[in-house]
């Protein structure tokens, strides 16, 4: 099993850490001709309710 050798320092622990990153959440325009509000991908919409054609919860 693999073991560390030294204990890693502070600022290459930190330096290492600087790269993990959230990736923003990528916008899609509503498959609803009548809405085409940006939404979430694989997400109903939140303003007119629709999913893949179809209404799925009434609109916010």
């Amino acid at each position: 099993m693999a073991v560390p050798k030294r204990k890693m320092s502070r600022s290459n622990t930190r330096s290492r850490r600087s790269q993990w990153k959230a990736a923003a959440v990528h916008l899609v325009p509503c498959s609803n001709r009548a809405c085409r509000e940006l939404k979430p991908q694989h997400v109903a919409c939140p303003a007119c309710g629709q999913y893949d054609g179809r209404q799925v919860i009434q609109p916010a």
